[in-house]
């Protein structure tokens, strides 16, 4: 699962990456102005990712960049969605390793995941957050007018889906 870059991997979170990739979330949420309530900062499961996608049709993947940590993303099977349909979450890549498709390629991975499950992806995002929505849209997901399943992220206000079949 590794990028063409030699110094980038691809891979699936492991349990001792907790601290680092929270660390990440939480840099880019607060470079961003969005470090509050609402949002994945607050969120307790945020500390312990590993634990929360240990559930099954969930999986989410880091970018390493030298060994160390500079992003990740998943997909999760939120609660109240659609038959079918899971949310492409926690997409998140520290300033200083962006414009390198690391973005791309994390979702790249996490939608290649999603295949065997689902037929469509769903995700929550804030206009604070522009790069990120011009990544989702240059693959594929398309605003809708409201809010699907129950995220708790209630400071979300850009709502997107993508068919997958």
């Amino acid at each position: 699962m590794s990028n063409n870059n030699k110094n980038v991997l691809i891979r699936p979170l492991e349990i001792s990456d907790n601290i680092e990739i929270a660390k990440v979330i939480r840099c880019v949420l607060k470079e961003h102005g969005v470090d509050r309530p609402g949002t994945v900062y607050t969120d307790p499961t945020t500390d312990n990712l590993y634990q929360l996608f240990r559930e099954n049709g969930a999986a989410y993947f880091v970018a390493e960049y030298d060994g160390k940590i500079v992003g990740g993303c998943g997909i999760y099977p939120t609660k109240g969605l659609p038959e079918g349909h899971a949310e492409l979450v926690k997409l998140y890549l520290l300033p200083e390793y962006r414009g390198m498709g690391l973005g791309k390629r994390l979702m790249e991975v996490s939608i290649e995941f999603a295949l065997k499950y689902y037929s469509a992806l769903y995700l929550e995002t804030m206009p604070e957050l522009a790069n990120a929505i011009d990544l989702y849209r240059n693959l594929g997901f398309e605003p809708i007018p409201e809010r699907l399943g129950e995220s708790g992220h209630f400071s979300c206000n850009i709502w997107m889906t993508k068919q997958l079949v």
